[in-house]
């Protein structure tokens, strides 16, 4: 079944938003001392990958503007779910502060 757009954007911003809440009020050794913490992230960041590898497929025309970075993200997606044994917290954590806040708004633009 073919995904649709409203759908990805949908599963997106809800990722992020999870993500958000989990690391809420959380500082960076509190993340690092928090392996539930650490895999509930880590699996919001699968979502969001897939979602983005989806989306380029149904908006090929539009997702590299609107999303710059949807590649990197895609990248770090595929570094979490296959090096798991090479996981930087400290990237992880970077990506949360960072890059969410910033992918969210450009969810909002879409």
């Amino acid at each position: 079944m073919p995904h649709s757009l409203r759908k990805l954007l949908l599963d997106l911003k809800i990722s992020c938003e999870e993500i958000q809440t989990f690391s809420m009020g959380k500082d960076f050794l509190q993340f690092s001392e928090d392996r539930l913490l650490q895999l509930a992230i880590e699996r919001e960041f699968e979502i969001i990958g897939e979602a983005l590898s989806r989306l380029e497929r149904v908006d090929p025309e539009n997702i590299g503007i609107k999303i710059p970075e949807f590649k990197k993200i895609i990248g770090f997606r595929n570094i979490l779910a296959h090096g798991y044994d090479i996981i930087d917290e400290a990237s992880l954590w970077d990506f949360v502060q960072n890059r969410i806040p910033e992918l969210l708004a450009q969810l909002e633009s879409y």
